[in-house]
């Protein structure tokens, strides 16, 4: 299973993610590489073991989901996180989002939507509920208007249609036969002109306002 996706869990209650694992150990291309009862757990086991995606909850005791999004980033663990709650609430899963998650799905998903989910954000993509994005939309709109486009270079622009198609560094660097540094720092040009926190925010910010690739 060298190739297989490398996935953490991370949940509170031990029956959650016994039930995640005994799913997904029968997937051919997915390797459940380690569990966590909290987020502080999840974060120190993430940085163990590498994973591809982590599987994580919302609400947990001693750091929460939220919290142990916000300490992946600052510690740049490359780790895509998909939420996996019971809470349905804008207030709950938009925090989520805007900590750096790349999408969420419901306790009670489907199985097979919820491998198809992991192979979806291991890809890149993000994976947002229709209402959940619409509520993210109107925040980026209150924060950033249209005007702020004219920002942009041209290349940036190119850079963030290309995000917004849910392509990682790597595979923006090889289609405008750039390197994946010169990638980075349009990135991290566009978060600044746009005044947005993640690259979930600048997808969502380049639907919006009709930036595609």
């Amino acid at each position: 299973m060298a190739d297989a996706i490398k996935v953490l869990l991370v949940d509170d209650h031990q029956v959650v993610r016994r039930g995640l694992r005994t799913f997904l150990e029968v997937q051919d291309d997915i390797e459940v590489v380690g569990e966590a009862a909290d987020g502080a757990e999840g974060v120190e086991r993430a940085g163990e073991l590498r994973p591809d995606v982590i599987l994580m909850d919302v609400k947990m005791p001693n750091m929460d989901g939220v919290d142990a999004l916000r300490r992946l980033r600052e510690l740049d663990n490359p780790a895509r996180v998909l939420v996996v709650t019971s809470f349905t609430e804008q207030r709950t899963v938009v925090p989520a989002l805007r900590a750096g998650a790349a999408g969420y799905v419901y306790k009670d998903v489907d199985p097979d939507a919820l491998a198809g989910a992991i192979r979806s954000v291991h890809a890149g993509h993000i994976l947002l509920q229709p209402e959940v994005a619409g509520a993210l939309l109107s925040q980026e709109e209150n924060n950033s208007g249209q005007g702020r486009a004219g920002s942009l270079t041209e290349r940036e622009r190119e850079v963030l249609g290309l995000i917004a198609d849910g392509r990682s560094n790597r595979e923006i660097a090889r289609a405008l036969v750039l390197s994946e540094k010169t990638v980075k720092t349009h990135v991290s040009n566009i978060l600044m002109k746009l005044d947005l926190a993640d690259r979930t925010q600048a997808a969502l910010w380049a639907v919006r306002h009709g930036v595609t690739g």
